[in-house]
């Protein structure tokens, strides 16, 4: 160690030693608080652009999600929408574009099949959906970039003064008042969502963080936890779709956003009664550590080499911008394409396709588990970063079946094969990157600002969604398999750039990189 160079405070691990499945228990209390928690908020998300596209932003409305449009409503009701509705990009619904590759579709979908409307009522309820298409789009690529915005502030106030438990019992408390908002008054959408985005902002980055908490430096067992943390993760986002969506296609979109407020409250009696199988947080630990006098962990100056690992992390974060640019459009336009052109049966709801991608993560994740450790003993296993390239390049060419699909389906509706298969694929990229980078944060960073990094981590999750939103918007004025060609591109693309920077982002991570 350099005479520039900071002490950690020595590990401390849970006042609970017992183990499960060879982890610390605390891994499977943080496993159930995140599970509800992505309940929670996956649950909401499923239904997010369908209920602002079918219901909120329109007149003629579907009370119940993938229903008839059988009721009326007045979109200026919701506080603050005719503000926010005045900075978003205007579409014109009469443009040749719009008309050809939105409208007409739409009016066709509408006038056949056993749910059939009558032409005039079509061509209105087409044109109200086009017309807030775009919109829907911005407004959930600008919520799902948020949420990830926030975790950099929730992180440093963790650091600083909160402790990570602390800070997760804010956040949770603030989402569980968000979703009861969304579910009590529809005028107020835009307040469930500042409660939703700030208290995610104090609970992604602080629950991720207690888990490379459990293990000291260099355990060979946090890669592993990630995964199965993970897991965890999909589990909420699997189950949450057919109780969410379910609800809300049988008695009202309202009902849905209940039952993702009373998931977030579950999570939140999990974390109470398992605080003894939690590490001490980073911000006790500064305090508890006998020799915190001398060390002054948090006020001593970052060492040059923690700096060349803050900045490797902070460039292999603006990299990942793209893939979570295209990853997100699962719950934007794929959502909006399994809605609209995919063939459901008549007991499902549309918002079960965000099962799928859940669904594949607990069939797969342990599968690479296996070959990656496979891979190790063979001396063949990738670095973390160059697992990273190998996710956006997979990401990039699940697209193609969307292509292929787009050509064969055109403007009618055609098998779930299409998005289902390509949300397979997807997944496949998802685990080579998503897991892989938050077990590399937690490694790579300095201790002491471990949940400030953690925040940075989503920060590239947050520029991601917002150009998520804006490539969303061509979703209504391209041809379909055009498209899905521009994300089958953005996704290689966002490999090559970290391929192309994976030799200098391991040199400036050192070992902490493998």
């Amino acid at each position: 160690m350099t005479p520039t160079e900071s002490a950690p405070p020595a590990w401390q691990g849970p006042k609970s030693d017992k183990q499960l499945l060879g982890h610390p228990v605390g891994l499977f209390v943080l496993f159930f608080t995140e599970m509800w928690e992505r309940f929670s908020y996956y649950g909401m998300r499923g239904l997010l652009k369908l209920y602002m596209v079918n219901f909120l932003f329109v007149t003629m409305r579907q009370t119940l999600q993938g229903g008839k449009y059988d009721g009326a409503g007045n979109p200026d009701e919701v506080i603050g929408w005719g503000f926010i509705k005045s900075l978003l990009p205007k579409i014109d619904i009469t443009s040749a574009d719009v008309v050809d590759k939105c409208i007409n579709p739409a009016v066709k979908r509408l006038t056949e099949g056993d749910g059939a409307v009558a032409l005039d009522v079509a061509q209105k309820i087409a044109e109200g959906t086009c017309a807030v298409q775009p919109n829907a789009s911005y407004l959930y690529g600008i919520y799902t970039g948020l949420v990830y915005l926030t975790p950099v502030l929730g992180g440093l106030m963790a650091d600083k003064y909160l402790g990570q438990k602390r800070a997760v019992f804010i956040g949770g408390i603030l989402m569980a008042l968000g979703q009861f908002v969304l579910f009590g008054m529809e005028s107020m959408f835009f307040i469930g969502l500042t409660l939703l985005i700030i208290g995610n902002g104090f609970f992604k980055p602080n629950i991720s963080t207690q888990v490379g908490n459990l293990y000291p430096p260099g355990d060979a067992r946090r890669d592993g936890a990630f995964t199965i943390f993970y897991m965890g993760i999909n589990l909420g986002a699997f189950i949450c779709n057919f109780v969410c969506g379910t609800l809300a296609m049988a008695y009202g979109w309202r009902y849905g956003f209940l039952a993702a407020g009373i998931g977030m409250l579950t999570g939140l009696v999990v974390q109470v009664f398992g605080q003894k199988f939690l590490a001490p947080d980073t911000l006790q630990k500064r305090v508890d550590t006998a020799d915190a006098a001398k060390q002054q962990v948090g006020n001593h100056p970052l060492a040059p080499d923690e700096w060349k690992r803050v900045w490797a992390l902070v460039i292999l974060c603006a990299l990942n911008v793209v893939f979570w640019a295209v990853y997100e459009q699962q719950g934007n336009t794929m959502q909006t394409w399994a809605d609209e052109q995919t063939i459901w049966p008549s007991w499902a709801s549309s918002t079960w396709f965000q099962s799928a991608n859940p669904f594949f993560i607990f069939i797969l994740a342990p599968v690479f588990d296996m070959f990656w450790r496979w891979q190790n003993r063979q001396g063949k296993e990738p670095s973390s970063v160059a697992k990273m390239a190998i996710g956006c390049f997979i990401l990039g060419l699940s697209f193609i079946v969307m292509i292929v699909g787009a050509r064969m389906v055109g403007d009618g509706k055609g098998s779930l094969f299409w998005p289902i298969f390509c949300t397979l694929l997807l997944t496949v990229g998802e685990l080579y990157l998503s897991p892989i980078g938050l077990s590399l944060v937690t490694k790579v960073s300095p201790v002491r600002i471990v949940s400030l990094m953690m925040g940075i981590w989503f920060v590239s999750s947050f520029f991601g969604n917002m150009l998520s939103g804006y490539i969303g918007g061509f979703y209504t004025t391209m041809s379909k398999d055009l498209f899905f060609a521009l994300l089958m591109v953005l996704g290689i693309g966002a490999g090559v750039a970290i391929w192309a920077f994976n030799k200098p982002l391991k040199k400036a991570m050192g070992s902490h990189a493998s």
